[in-house]
């Protein structure tokens, strides 16, 4: 017979009992689908630094939404009828903001940055009425420390949905620079504190599976784009070569973050759960933004695989692996204090391709250059793999290394 549920406060997520997510919460992902595709092809319609600025700008602010509401989810249990109620009312509003993203440096931009506000500020109002409806008020007091951190961000959110382009820029800018500072040192507020460390150190190996998860739909959105965008053109030749390639990225991205980073997040969340929870936002969201406009670049490459390479297309096709790559690496370095040097030496020289790529090379040969540059993280990763356990072989028989 399950045990009664306390009197006072939400109820929260059992540590003993199994760490998967639930079927909500994957049906929560599924909206930020729409997100990650209309982002990928608003990066291909505008392949500008400008363009770049305004496709990823408000994709981070869609990622702040996901992180805090899983956050939620990995410390309450997410089947209990608030957070039945709370996720259901996220998912409304995200599907706005993926309509609106597009246009939220144009039209758009204040029903952008108000849904967002209201996502982030009536979170925060249903908490507190029910925690504080149940007398739990050191719950409360958690919830009004992110409510206040989102309160502060509201006002250049919904001031920069009301001005011109650049200043939008500006204080958007800066409305974003609050909420993931705020959320790096626990959303600190005078006369409340910071959230307790505690609370995140609940945090454990259903947090890693939920970015992992995540990372999935992100690699998913390659294979999307590969297959409508093929659907558009020519079949054979480059268009065919283009997306065969598209695919191949999609699958060494794939095996790079879940045979490595993937266990590495799995160990940190059963050993440093508090670690991850805080940094694990920051390193992720770095690889989403690569995976996104690298599947922008393969949109543009499908399309046309032939000809010179314009830098903005240039900063799509090696950039995104680029990115994918500092986040991978710095992701690794968090949790151990260390990076490997060959992920750095790949990450070097496909930089370094840049200039000789925007001048001499096609869409085509430069996501070539991408992709070898993934193949060969991925092969020195096995190598490295079988050499360490060839070392714990010979160690647990004996044998002296070599």
């Amino acid at each position: 017979m399950r045990p009664a549920p306390p009197a006072s406060g939400l109820r929260r997520r059992d540590p003993e009992a199994q760490q998967r997510a639930t079927l909500l919460e994957l049906f929560f992902d599924l909206v930020f689908v729409g997100v990650l595709a209309l982002t990928s092809m608003t990066l291909a319609g505008d392949p500008s630094w400008t363009g770049a600025a305004k496709a990823i700008l408000p994709l981070m602010a869609v990622w702040w939404i996901w992180t805090v509401t899983t956050l939620l989810a990995d410390f309450y249990d997410p089947q209990q009828r608030t957070i039945k109620i709370l996720l259901a009312g996220i998912m409304l509003g995200t599907s706005q903001l993926a309509v609106t993203a597009p246009h939220a440096f144009a039209g758009g931009g204040l029903v952008f940055a108000a849904t967002f506000v209201a996502i982030h500020l009536g979170r925060g109002v249903l908490l507190t009425s029910v925690q504080s409806y149940r007398k739990d008020y050191s719950a409360s007091r958690r919830t009004l420390s992110f409510m206040s951190w989102f309160g502060a961000s509201a006002v250049p959110w919904l001031v920069g949905g009301l001005v011109d382009e650049r200043v939008r820029f500006a204080l958007w800018g800066l409305a974003l620079a609050i909420d993931y500072v705020g959320g790096g040192l626990r959303y600190p507020t005078p006369w409340l504190g910071r959230v307790p460390k505690a609370q995140y150190d609940r945090a454990g190996e259903h947090l890693g599976e939920r970015y992992q998860q995540f990372m999935i739909l992100a690699l998913g959105d390659m294979i999307l784009v590969g297959i409508l965008v093929y659907a558009r053109v020519p079949h054979g030749g480059g268009h065919a070569v283009a997306a065969v390639l598209s695919f191949f990225v999609t699958l060494l991205m794939y095996q790079i973050y879940v045979n490595r980073a993937g266990s590495i997040l799995e160990l940190v969340t059963v050993h440093r759960p508090g670690r991850h929870a805080l940094w694990a936002p920051y390193t992720h969201v770095v690889m989403i933004i690569g995976i996104i406009s690298t599947a922008a670049g393969f949109e543009l490459v499908i399309r046309r695989p032939g000809g010179t390479t314009p830098p903005g297309w240039a900063g799509m096709i090696i950039g995104g692996p680029a990115l994918f790559m500092m986040g991978r690496i710095t992701f690794e370095y968090e949790v151990f204090g260390r990076w490997s040097w060959a992920r750095v030496a790949f990450l070097a020289a496909l930089v370094a391709t840049a200039p000789v790529v925007v001048f001499f090379v096609s869409p085509l040969l430069a996501a070539a250059i991408s992709a070898g540059a993934l193949l060969g993280i991925a092969i020195t990763d096995q190598l490295r793999v079988r050499a360490r356990a060839s070392h714990a072989t010979s160690h647990r028989h004996g044998t002296p290394d070599a």
